[in-house]
């Protein structure tokens, strides 16, 4: 997983409520196990529109998405957070979201920011002609015209996300003590070791 520390760029005003994971990857996209190509079909239904947002040149490839309240909601598809992060989207800025995106999208290096409605209106604003930045050392979401946010954020999902640390990513972080406590019951339990394999 890739580390996030700051994330600057565009930022899409999006700014829809209820926005569901069908929404944000229709079930046709789902019969894969990839995470690459998903981007094609993130907003399907939105960028079947003429003129939407996201297939705005100045919006292409942005790291930000600024959304509505409940973000996210819908079925628990990982997909969801894969296609965002295959057209580009770091971050989601966002009144709320839904408990099992918000989860996805961390375990997948995707950074969701709540900030209240007005915060979000102002960077709507904002982001229709100017880049945003989001600090995650320093948790704040800051603008060109000296606007500056702060965001809550849970100090282990941070700590992770500024380490690039998924759940593989910590197992492999404990390896030494891993080693030593697979060592200690090798001596205490040899006939245990012996049949998981530890013995060798």
């Amino acid at each position: 997983m890739e580390a996030v520390q700051e994330i600057d760029g565009r930022a899409i005003p999006f700014g829809q409520k209820n926005v569901d994971t069908d929404l944000i990857i229709p079930a046709k996209w789902l019969k894969t196990i990839s995470r690459e190509g998903l981007g094609e079909g993130a907003f399907e239904a939105v960028r079947a529109e003429e003129g939407n947002i996201f297939d705005q040149p100045e919006y292409m490839g942005a790291p930000i998405l600024i959304a509505g309240d409940n973000f996210g909601c819908g079925s628990s598809r990982e997909h969801a957070a894969w296609a965002l992060l295959d057209m580009g989207v770091k971050a989601v800025i966002a009144p709320s979201f839904s408990d099992i995106f918000s989860g996805n999208a961390f375990k997948n290096g995707i950074l969701t920011v709540v900030l209240p409605q007005e915060q979000i209106d102002r960077l709507m604003e904002v982001a229709q002609t100017d880049p945003v930045s989001i600090d995650l050392e320093n948790q704040t979401v800051t603008t060109p015209f000296q606007d500056r946010f702060t965001f809550d954020i849970d100090p282990f999902r941070k700590d992770c996300l500024l380490k690039g640390l998924d759940e593989v990513g910590l197992t492999l972080a404990r390896n030494a003590s891993i080693d030593t406590y697979e060592a200690r019951q090798k001596d205490a339990m040899p006939w245990y070791a012996k049949g998981t394999g530890l013995a060798a």
